[in-house]
């Protein structure tokens, strides 16, 4: 921040007072020798700008005169005459003609731009993007100049670009410009200085420079600086001395919200925006280390978009060729359509049965794993023991005798949840006559209610009714998996594993049940494994789902687990009476029949060499009994599916993957119509192909054409309103009375 810039914006009418005084002014301080000073172009804290002619050549110049001494350090003078000099063979940097710094006033002769300074073409709004990157890459290339030379320039703002009479910009004062090895510091124009700047013991930083630059582009695109409110200003404004104003200055920008205004214009793309941000960055280090580095982004955004049209031509090129080939590829493989709709079947069948014999693996490991565990817990001593004593304890005592029972489930839910398996509902354990003596969660609900109606109290693989229990019911004396049944105490449907207990001196005397229970919406986690989600795993959308996988119970043949099968669904379905969860049998939908041969199938499976004999069975037709259920969400499981099924060990199980019939069959069908047309598509891609590659080429050379005539000043981008005219345009509407 120079002492001209002070003040941050005068008034209209002052500036139009000073205007007026600099075109009606007094001779001008000088004569200069071979000139003749035509008027003054404006004045400044240490001197005035004058434009002159040269005699010889009648050339137009600018004369800058030094008028004002006191205060002025001739030193600094010096130097910028120095630095002016050195950077004069860059065509991006205004030329020194002449200096003579021993004249009364000392001056110096630049070359006059006709076209003013590009702040004068901002006041009228933003610039068209492509326009504003246009200059900013020419001012950078200056910058480039400058600072490959050793010269920071540290006051980059709209008002130090002019405009040749091409309209291209021409860097220009470097008052406060500084070696880039100096210590010195140097403060630049508020909302154009990097925050690090504005500071009097800051030491010169390329990335100064780099941060005038992201401001003077932002201002180009969004028509003011960043930052720049009229609240700000009168901050600014009210603040008593340089001091204070520096102070809140850094303030304003580290606090403030990050200018986003430019990432809402129409034109600028996602790398610019980028570009613009990186720039504005308050930290220095995370921004660009100097100009260089943002031409080359600059440049290499530019190389992107004029490469796009080649890149989608080959990407689109080989994939057209791919689609124009695969029909008549089809049309050779498939001689038959007989033969194909078998072969499709096949495969997909094929499919089905591996997946569902993996999946079925999956489970059985996983139910043998939990079923181990729990074993392995009712065998140890201290729970046997706990067991034999729990008989006439209160609730209270026997949380105390299962105290150490309850943190191996604690224990083991968190390893079971680090691996993203389904956790247990409950843990309980029942006595030898089927009484709930200790449940975790409590439930007060369960809590000494007898249950020797279960199946996983008795094992004989059903429910009995409540009022007709068997008189000589036992518990099992065996590990078992129950069947699937609603729970009295959260109304969900369930199932449980259920172990064995033995008094402590007697292994063969059973004294009472240890069981863990699982949800049946919970299942899924156990039948979709991670490791082969992406082939079975349904899709959401109603009839776009094509391959479904459940699990279903051939005791009964009720589903245990389904994709439709939710928390809300069973809840509703519930609703409908007793005898609602009946509506999920297979009885419903296969003939007995065809269930008496996946039973015998599947008891066979659990006693047979695997390797002697089929694992799965496969269907060309079935139904899914969700799809005769009129509840929300069930009728897309409606229509022909191909099935496979693979029995889960010696659980009473199985695994059903089905897949939708007419999706499998759909390519043949659709085979069948592209026959005849097969000979008159060859030709009509061959010809589209054809037109598409010019299609390209035409493209590329327009978008290389207008990026020449941008460079060139010609600019033909509409915005929202009404055409944005390029700087040329501009100047000619000045030209031209109103």
């Amino acid at each position: 921040m120079n002492d001209s810039d002070k003040t941050l914006k005068q008034p209209d009418a002052d500036q139009k007072q000073s205007a007026d005084l600099s075109r009606h002014r007094d001779p001008p301080p000088a004569k200069v020798e071979g000139f003749t000073i035509l008027h003054c172009l404006g004045e400044g804290a240490f001197g005035s700008v004058w434009l002159a002619q040269k005699h010889n050549t009648r050339t137009q110049v600018a004369i800058k005169f030094f008028t004002n001494r006191q205060g002025m350090n001739w030193a600094l003078l010096s130097r910028e005459v120095e630095k002016l000099a050195a950077l004069d063979e860059s065509r991006r940097i205004v030329s020194l003609n002449h200096v003579e710094l021993n004249s009364t006033p000392p001056y110096y002769v630049m070359e006059f731009l006709e076209k003013g300074s590009l702040a004068s073409y901002l006041s009228e709004g933003a610039l068209p993007v492509h326009e504003s990157v246009r200059v900013a890459k020419s001012v950078l290339q200056a910058l480039v100049h400058a600072h490959g030379s050793g010269i920071l320039h540290c006051d980059l703002k709209p008002a130090n670009v002019l405009l040749d009479s091409d309209f291209e910009p021409r860097l220009c004062d470097f008052g406060q410009s500084r070696l880039s090895g100096e210590s010195t510091p140097s403060l630049g124009t508020l909302f154009y200085m990097a925050p690090e700047q504005a500071d009097l013991k800051a030491v010169p930083d390329a990335r100064w420079d780099v941060y005038a630059l992201g401001a003077l582009l932002y201002q180009m695109i969004c028509g003011h600086a960043p930052f720049r409110t009229p609240e700000n200003e009168q901050k600014i404004r009210d603040c008593e001395n340089v001091t204070e104003r520096l102070d809140l200055y850094r303030k304003i920008i580290k606090e403030s919200p990050r200018p986003n205004e430019h990432r809402k214009v129409s034109g600028v793309d996602r790398r610019l925006a980028d570009i613009i941000d990186r720039c504005l960055t308050v930290d220095p280090q995370k921004r660009f280390p100097n100009a260089q580095a943002v031409l080359d982004s600059i440049e290499q955004r530019e190389r992107y978009h004029s490469r796009r049209p080649l890149i989608a031509l080959g990407i689109i090129g080989p994939l057209l060729l791919i689609a124009a080939m695969y029909p008549l590829a089809k049309h050779a493989m498939n001689d038959s359509l007989g033969t194909a709709r078998k072969n499709t079947i096949e495969r997909a069948l094929e499919s089905d049965s591996l997946s569902a014999t993996i999946l079925a693996g999956s489970i059985e490991h996983e139910l043998e794993d939990r079923q181990l565990e729990l074993e392995r817990i009712a065998n140890e001593p201290w729970l046997r023991k706990a067991v034999s004593q729990m008989e006439g304890k209160t609730r209270e005592e026997r949380d105390v005798l299962f105290a150490r029972l309850k943190k191996q489930k604690q224990n083991i839910d968190q390893e079971v949840k680090k691996k993203g398996r389904a956790t247990d509902l409950s843990w309980y354990i029942n006595d030898v006559q089927g009484y709930h003596r200790w449940r975790e969660p409590y439930s007060a609900i369960a809590y000494d209610k007898l249950y020797s109606y279960r199946d996983y109290f008795h094992g004989h693989g059903k429910e009995y009714p409540k009022e007709s229990v068997p008189q000589d019911i036992k518990p099992i004396d065996s590990p078992h998996i129950s069947l699937a049944y609603q729970s009295s105490v959260t109304k969900k449907f369930m199932f449980a594993i259920a172990v064995p207990v033995f008094a402590p001196e007697d292994s063969s005397k059973v004294i009472g049940v240890l069981s863990r229970t699982l949800e049946l919406d919970e299942l899924p986690k156990l039948v979709f494994p991670s490791a082969i989600s992406g082939k079975t795993t349904p899709q959401k959308a109603g009839k776009n789902i094509e391959r479904v996988v459940s699990l279903v119970e051939y005791r009964d043949w009720l589903l245990l687990a389904h994709p439709w099968m939710t928390k809300e669904n069973l809840a509703e379905l519930s609703q409908l009476g007793e005898h609602s969860f009946d509506l999920l049998s297979l009885k419903k939908t296969v003939s007995q029949e065809t269930l008496l041969k996946i039973e015998q199938q599947a008891s066979g499976n659990s006693h047979q060499d695997a390797h002697k004999k089929e694992t799965t069975l496969r269907f060309e037709s079935y139904t899914d009994p969700v799809g005769r259920i009129s509840l929300s969400g069930a009728k897309q499981y409606q229509d022909e599916w191909l099935a496979a099924l693979a029995p889960v060990g010696k659980t009473g199980w199985l695994v059903i993957v089905q897949e939708r019939k007419p999706a499998a069959m759909r390519p043949v069908e659709e085979l069948q119509h592209r026959l005849v047309a097969n000979g008159i598509w060859a030709v009509a891609i061959s010809l589209s192909l054809m037109g598409l590659l010019w299609l390209f080429v035409m493209l590329a050379m327009t978008n290389q054409s207008e990026r020449l005539a941008i460079r060139g000043g010609v600019l033909r981008n509409i915005k929202s309103g009404g055409i944005l005219t390029s700087l040329s345009e501009r100047d000619s509407q000045r030209k031209t009375p109103s």
